[in-house]
């Protein structure tokens, strides 16, 4: 199991701390700033591990850069806390992004992110909670992930602990009926302690959402089953804030966050093809010169 970093632990509560102390203005100025470094991080981990998912990576930094800097009770040096917040990162093909905002907080040194993908690093393709700390379950099977989060979710219940849980799912997993028997047993229940965050950024491998098999009208389905839904700008992290804070009593609550597929490199900005795709030198550079701009 890796170790925190304590230095880095420091500077995510520093940040928090300024964040709190802010306008509304510096606020989204700082969170913007925090998630253009974790695309940079992203991006070069990728390039230099050769492998990655990188498009779905950069539509859900932000969702990733929103919980951990403002919203989520963790603490990086106690991994375990028994009352921490849950994140379940459901689309778990996108492990990359999870593990730069992890390594962003101080669950472990920022250097680990060179061993992403090599051989015996604990920085697999796909999450895995006994190798890295701050990871809540193993996720990669498409479908899963809101099943485990209900679970998660009335076990805080039981156990009359406060904590809260999250997930992040794939607009494109949604097509797996695992989420729909969850979606009514969280309903069921009125887990007001559950929130599912869609990237829904209208791609998955291959093709858009909505010519594999459509979703729409999304937002009217999650309503139908019985959970409170609203619609957000997936890239306006005030905007995210707010949505993950107004939780009504006795509904579990959906934020469909609209995104885009490779966020922040205009080349890679809603193109399928970077779904699993590395940058080459040239790519690289361009990139890290827009997201540094």
């Amino acid at each position: 199991m890796l170790a925190a970093s304590v230095a880095q632990a420091d500077a995510w509560r520093s940040l928090r701390t300024r964040l709190l102390k802010s306008t509304a203005a510096d606020q989204a100025a700082l969170l913007q700033k925090a998630a253009d470094e974790s695309r940079r991080l992203d991006i070069g981990m990728i390039h230099t591990a050769g492998l990655g998912h990188i498009g779905g990576d950069l539509s859900v930094m932000d969702i990733l850069t929103a919980l951990y800097v403002a919203v989520l009770r963790v603490d990086p040096e106690q991994p375990d806390w028994v009352d921490r917040d849950r994140l379940i990162l459901s689309k778990g093909h996108c492990a990359g992004a999870l593990y730069v905002t992890l390594a962003q907080t101080g669950f472990f040194p920022r250097a680990e992110l060179g061993t992403f993908m090599a051989a015996r690093s604990a920085l697999n393709g796909h999450p895995d909670r006994n190798k890295v700390p701050g990871v809540e379950t193993n996720t990669g099977p498409l479908g899963h992930g809101l099943p485990v989060a209900v679970g998660a979710a009335l076990a805080a219940r039981l156990s009359k602990s406060m904590r809260r849980v999250f997930v992040v799912l794939g607009d494109g997993e949604l097509q797996e009926g695992s989420n729909w028997e969850a979606m009514m047993a969280a309903s069921h229940y009125e887990l007001e302690n559950l929130v599912a965050v869609v990237d829904r950024n209208g791609l998955q491998q291959g093709a858009r959402t909505e010519s594999t098999s459509r979703l729409e009208p999304l937002a009217d389905k999650w309503r139908s089953f019985g959970w409170h839904t609203v619609d957000v700008d997936g890239h306006d992290h005030l905007a995210l804030i707010d949505a993950l804070a107004a939780t009504p009593p006795h509904k579990p609550t959906c934020i469909i966050a609209k995104t885009i597929k490779g966020k922040g490199v205009s080349f890679m900005e809603d193109r399928v093809e970077w779904h699993h795709k590395v940058p080459t030198d040239e790519q690289l550079g361009a990139a890290l010169a827009e997201l540094s701009r």
